[in-house]
């Protein structure tokens, strides 16, 4: 097995953030512009309004999986506003409770 050399960046310095990425997908097809900016260390706010529920469903799985894997994280906005954020930014914020209407977006089955 040959270990992953990580290059180091700049984009791990929270004080030098200069862009967020604001997506309105329609389709489970632009999770690939979520994705290459997520990856590039750039914040996106993904707004899912405007696409079915079953696509919005796995639009956030993929975007859950995609914090995951990148050590990064997924707060929720609103019921259909999400912040996926780069793990060297630190989201600040209101109480964290979230209300029973939306919590039950992320549990469907």
């Amino acid at each position: 097995m040959t270990p992953i050399k990580r290059a180091a960046s700049s984009r791990e310095d929270a004080s030098g953030l200069r862009q967020i990425t604001t997506v309105h997908p329609r389709s489970y097809n632009d999770a690939k512009i979520i994705g290459e900016s997520f990856r590039d260390g750039i914040p996106v706010i993904m707004n899912v309004t405007d696409m079915g529920e079953a696509d919005a469903k796995r639009l956030v799985d993929f975007s859950a999986g995609l914090v995951f894997g990148l050590h990064g994280s997924i707060e929720r906005v609103t019921s259909k506003v999400f912040l996926l954020s780069p793990s060297y930014v630190e989201v600040l914020g209101d109480d964290k409770k979230v209300s029973e209407a939306q919590a039950t977006f992320f549990n469907q089955s």
